[in-house]
């Protein structure tokens, strides 16, 4: 299998200009350009070679939509220019001296030119040569899905959901790796937040490439998988309760009720009122599936209108205490309502990001994520351990005591944009660190997100009955907290190798 990547880049024109394979005047502005790039074999080191170049260009008058459109490499060096278009008009300044590296790129277009020719031809070569499949160089990052997949995401899901796991198991020293014991929010936040950003690029990618068809169709087949995975979950939790003779567990993972009277819960779970401890994520994402399309039609036309909806329910959710019923105790751990601001707040950052982002990653905002975590270390630290609590005013503790996580306090979401600014500050997307063996297995578990959770709740079970029924010392709760990442890692490079499928030649679909 060749290598591939993409690569992005920013191209800002200060004027309005032209590019030869686009017929209108685009405005002056910045646009994302991306290059597909594949290896070139039989070298002994690293080199690629261009194959595509795509721009991201605004949909034609009346519309406030961006369409990606392909262009040739020499034609967005010759747009970029200067002087080349006048601002106010159409027509076409003489430059009287080309650029210093028109020519090179002319070259080097025509080299393209050819070596896609070459490419479409049957060339005699060797049996074995032709069986030689080209092996991934030492210390590449894997390969890309999507054009220009930023890693840090699936890193960010996969990290999340080992913590999730650690955090679930009762009593356990492996929960003091995790973000709950350092500050006011946890993975839930990163997972929900990050959940609304892979949403917005692949339901995004999915009207770029089939309509708005496509985007109801494909909510619609994942909400169907969620659901279904939730009700099996549900049912496999019971199972595993029943098996191990119920007790405590069955009591402490709300299932006593389940195997007590099957009919009645198994109903109320499939119209998403019951659910099973540690499952509460997967009504959440069914309903919240079910909705991107409207969601993301309206990010695309009034992006900021939506997010002010969003932010005056959950304010509302704050204010009268509004929330959806449930069974048998009318309480969502998840409170839909509030934590919807997470995921539509993700969801902004892909449509509208550009206009954040700037003030996201400046030395202000740098300043200000590191005193406030700074501050909620000490608070959080001060409620479990005796030497903080001294520096820290009972008043001030109780007020903030405890940080309500049903309905996403405020103090959670300021706690979770510190993280993820200074995360922005110390993780470049081109960082090395991912291409090595600890990153790259929480790539695989962000890539199966959906078979992972699930299989973490089950371990997450089976280790709690685990420290009730056999040791609760601390060697078998390291134990199981590293046995219980290795098979979520395991499972996880086992569904990515099932669903590698061999490249595709050109022009088949």
């Amino acid at each position: 299998m060749t290598m591939t990547r993409s690569l992005r880049e920013t191209v800002v024109f200060k004027h309005p200009f032209r590019i030869a394979s686009i017929e209108r005047l685009l405005p002056a502005g910045s646009y994302e350009v991306i290059t597909n790039e594949e290896a070139i074999e039989g070298l002994s080191f690293p080199s690629f070679r261009p194959v595509a170049t795509m721009m991201m260009v605004p949909a034609p008058p009346r519309s406030s939509s961006v369409e990606m459109v392909t262009i040739s490499s020499i034609d967005l060096a010759d747009s970029r220019e200067p002087m080349r278009w006048r601002p106010d008009s159409d027509a076409r300044v003489d430059r009287g001296i080309a650029a210093p590296n028109t020519d090179i790129l002319r070259t080097m277009a025509q080299i393209e030119s050819n070596a896609k020719a070459l490419r479409g031809r049957e060339l005699p070569l060797k049996p074995a040569r032709l069986a030689t499949i080209a092996k991934p160089l030492v210390g590449a990052l894997p390969e890309l899905k999507e054009p220009g997949r930023d890693l840090r995401i699936d890193v960010c899901r996969g990290i999340a959901l080992w913590f999730i796991f650690l955090d679930h198991v009762p009593n356990n020293i492996g929960s003091w790796l995790t973000l709950r014991n350092y500050g006011f929010s946890d993975s839930a936040e990163v997972f929900m937040f990050v959940s609304g950003v892979t949403c917005a690029l692949a339901y995004g990618k999915a009207r770029s490439r089939d309509g708005w068809t496509g985007v109801i169709s494909r909510t619609l087949w994942r909400s169907w998988d969620i659901y279904a995975a939730f009700l099996l979950l549900t049912l496999a939790c019971a199972i595993i309760v029943y098996l191990a003779d119920g007790g405590r567990v069955a009591d402490e993972s709300n299932t006593r009720i389940l195997l007590e009277h099957p009919g009645a819960t198994f109903a109320h779970a499939a119209i998403l009122q019951y659910r099973p401890v540690n499952t509460d994520v997967l009504p959440l994402f069914v309903v919240y599936h079910l909705l991107f399309a409207p969601l993301l039609w309206l990010l695309l036309r009034v992006p900021n209108v939506t997010l002010s909806a969003s932010l005056l329910l959950y304010a509302l959710v704050h204010v009268f205490g509004w929330t959806i019923p449930a069974w048998p105790n009318s309480v969502w751990f998840f409170n839909p309502l509030a934590w919807q601001l997470l995921v539509v707040l993700g969801a902004w950052c892909v449509t509208e990001g550009n206009r954040f982002w700037p003030w996201a990653t400046s030395r202000t905002a740098l300043v200000l994520a590191v005193l406030y975590l700074a501050f909620s270390l000490v608070i959080a630290l001060s409620w479990s351990i005796k030497p903080p609590e001294a520096l820290v005013p009972q008043t001030m503790a109780r007020l903030l005591y405890p940080v309500d996580k049903s309905d996403l306090d405020p103090f959670r979401v300021l706690h979770f944009f510190a993280l993820a600014i200074l995360a922005v500050w110390l993780v470049p997307r081109n960082w090395r660190g991912l291409t090595t063996p600890v990153m790259r297995g929480a790539i695989r578990c962000g890539e199966n997100s959906l078979a992972i959770y699930c299989l973490g709740v089950l371990l997450t079970l089976a280790s709690h009955i685990a420290l009730v029924d056999i040791s609760d010392g601390l060697p078998m709760q390291i134990a199981l907290s590293l046995a219980g990442i290795l098979v979520m890692i395991a499972a996880a490079t086992l569904l990515s190798s099932i669903k590698i499928k061999p490249r595709q030649k050109p022009g088949v679909t």
